[in-house]
């Protein structure tokens, strides 16, 4: 599907499309959030088909899903063990190895382990534009998650909201309805809460016609 499409689908709504090229043309880092079949992977593979020609895009993925319509994608892919329990190739090694490709874009297909570690310390070392998805039923469950993840690999509870707060600036966040159509919900921003902890704050929300704004 292309970004158009999904405007004809109602996935995106109207006027919608200028919001999601705005957020690819100032390279803000972000993660698509939603529950299993919302749409995630549609909707990062369309959006990264509108990223410059110019521009290299590594993905790294458990197992190729993403397939952006982008002259310019390199495609790395994790491998279980063998019988013998030799093999693995983890997304978090993949993710440190689209490091050394000294990628434009740096995509991870779905953060659901340690290897949300490596994404935001490379998000945090000059690599703009990274994305990816997450599994989460609102937006504002993204931190949490990121979080449970981060301390499940090690990570400081206080320093991840460090490099969370300097790495990730958006989240989009996709829902299925009971007809079964998948549509973008709300759009939110990440910022500092009172105790030092990264929170969501709903930017933009789905309105009837086009999206209803929350805050400048």
């Amino acid at each position: 599907f292309t970004l158009d499409e999904l405007v004809t689908a109602g996935t995106v709504p109207p006027g919608g499309d200028r919001v999601l090229r705005a957020l690819l043309d100032a390279r803000l880092s972000f993660l698509i959030s939603g529950g299993t079949g919302s749409g995630k992977t549609t909707l990062l593979s369309a959006l990264l088909g509108l990223v410059g020609a110019g521009e290299r895009i590594v993905l790294a993925e458990d197992s190729a899903e993403l397939r952006p319509d982008h002259p310019h994608v390199v495609r790395l892919e994790g491998r279980p063990a063998n019988q013998e329990g030799v093999g693995l190739v983890a997304l978090q090694d993949l993710v440190r190895q689209a490091l050394r490709m000294r990628p434009d874009r740096l995509v991870v297909g779905e953060v659901r382990g340690p290897e949300v570690v490596s994404l935001l310390a490379a998000l945090n070392t000059g690599h703009e534009g990274g994305c990816g998805t997450v599994h989460a039923n609102a937006a504002a469950q993204v931190p949490a998650r990121l979080e449970a993840l981060g301390t499940a690999a090690g990570l400081d509870r206080d320093a991840l909201h460090s490099q969370l707060a300097a790495a990730l600036s958006v989240v989009l966040h996709l829902v299925r309805d009971r007809a079964g159509r998948r549509r973008i919900a709300e759009v939110h921003v990440l910022e500092r809460d009172a105790r030092g902890l990264v929170v969501t704050v709903p930017a933009l929300r789905w309105g009837a016609e086009a999206f209803a704004y929350e805050r400048g």
